[in-house]
């Protein structure tokens, strides 16, 4: 069997890469059977192409399963863990621009008592 084509993946519905899937583990299967009893040399080189074909299956049904999730939590308040931006450590612990930008009752009142002093400069 060829190798295929992801962008045709991407086109079939979940079903359809299920039972690619299958297909591709059953042929699989009979490959390592023959590798075992001493194959011939074309099968032996077979397998990674129908591993990486496996992978690449898994892979496009991850991420229509993931596009899916992001589209059902669009409009929700809160993400799950795995939708949230990556980001860093640092940057996610970080004060939000908001939090940032608020004063206490004290910086209030010693910017409304003492206002930072205008002087017209002679030019």
């Amino acid at each position: 069997m060829a190798r295929i084509k992801v962008h045709e993946l991407r086109e079939r519905s979940k079903t359809d890469l299920q039972s690619q899937l299958q297909e591709f583990k059953a042929e699989l299967a009979l490959l390592r059977v023959a590798k075992v009893t001493g194959g011939a040399p074309n099968k032996l080189s077979k397998i990674k192409v129908v591993r990486k074909s496996i992978a690449q299956v898994l892979t496009v049904i991850s991420q229509k399963q993931k596009l899916a999730l992001r589209e059902a939590y669009k409009n929700k308040k809160l993400l799950p863990l795995d939708l949230r931006p990556k980001k860093t450590r640092a940057i996610r612990r970080r004060l939000t621009k908001h939090q940032s930008s608020l004063k206490t009752e004290r910086e209030k009142k010693k910017e409304m008592y003492f206002p930072l002093r205008k002087y017209a400069i002679k030019v």
